[in-house]
């Protein structure tokens, strides 16, 4: 009896051990794996940062990345489904895996590498500084310091302007920017140049002006949950194909007016 009860606890330990090293089969799969399973890939965006992802008339959701966010996905072989938001959220919900992406003209700076897996870039964003048309006081970056800019909080436009010594006003949108710049309330604000262009082209305003380039270029590109290394692989084979066959450049000039997916010396 004693021996097989010897026997019996033997083999419950060795189970026990076993099955303890062993990890659930969902835990096992990759970022990539796990979108296929599912048929669809999430997709964050902010929905209000016009040409990039905004809402047209009929209040679709539209702009230069919804639809290079559908070029991914179909070329994965699922559905999309777009998650918008703000932008602090958008970036938390990346991270922690409740989307799969954010795609949103995101700057791939080194300090959001730290945190995230990126793709390569698609576009390139050349930044300058927008002012109330009768404003001299500012000229230049130098100029900001002291000042007070209206920007996304933690976005790379606000970082720019923290750096040179300029208070950062946080807002949700570039409707909420303009509103304050043209009240008073706020010095300037940082943004795209096609996102001024497009302001201006679409709206007729001739209140806001661009004081000065800030000299910076700034990779765009997709921003994945740490670990994501297949998922990375798949998405750079995407912007890869979408560029040799031109979608990249033709997207662009749609919504843009021009090419800002080639790098600019």
């Amino acid at each position: 009896m004693k021996k097989i009860i010897t026997v019996l606890l033997s083999l419950f330990i060795l189970c026990a051990c076993s099955g303890g090293g062993e990890k659930p089969a969902e835990e096992s799969k990759s970022e990539l794996d796990l979108i296929r399973e599912n048929g669809k890939i999430i997709v964050a965006m902010e929905g209000t940062w016009q040409p990039f992802t905004y809402h047209n008339e009929q209040g679709e959701l539209v702009g230069f990345d919804v639809e290079v966010a559908k070029y991914i996905a179909d070329y994965i072989g699922v559905e999309v489904e777009y998650v918008e938001g703000e932008w602090d959220g958008l970036l938390m919900g990346v991270a922690s895996g409740r989307y799969d992406m954010l795609v949103n003209g995101v700057g791939a700076t080194d300090e959001r590498k730290e945190t995230y897996d990126f793709s390569d870039a698609y576009a390139y964003d050349r930044s300058v500084v927008m002012v109330k048309a009768d404003n001299e006081d500012i000229k230049s970056l130098d100029d900001l310091n002291g000042k007070v800019t209206a920007n996304t909080i933690s976005s790379t436009y606000a970082a720019i302007a923290e750096e040179h010594g300029a208070t950062v006003h946080g807002v949700d949108d570039l409707t909420q920017t303009i509103e304050l710049l043209k009240q008073g309330r706020v010095d300037a604000t940082l943004n795209a140049e096609v996102v001024y262009g497009d302001y201006v082209k679409t709206t007729g305003d001739t209140d806001v002006k661009i004081a000065c380039y800030t000299g910076i270029t700034q990779d765009i590109a997709i921003p994945m949950k740490k670990g994501s290394s297949e998922l990375v692989k798949v998405v750079n084979e995407a912007i890869a194909k979408a560029r040799t066959d031109g979608t990249l450049k033709a997207l662009s000039e749609k919504y843009f007016g021009t090419d800002i997916t080639t790098k600019q010396d």
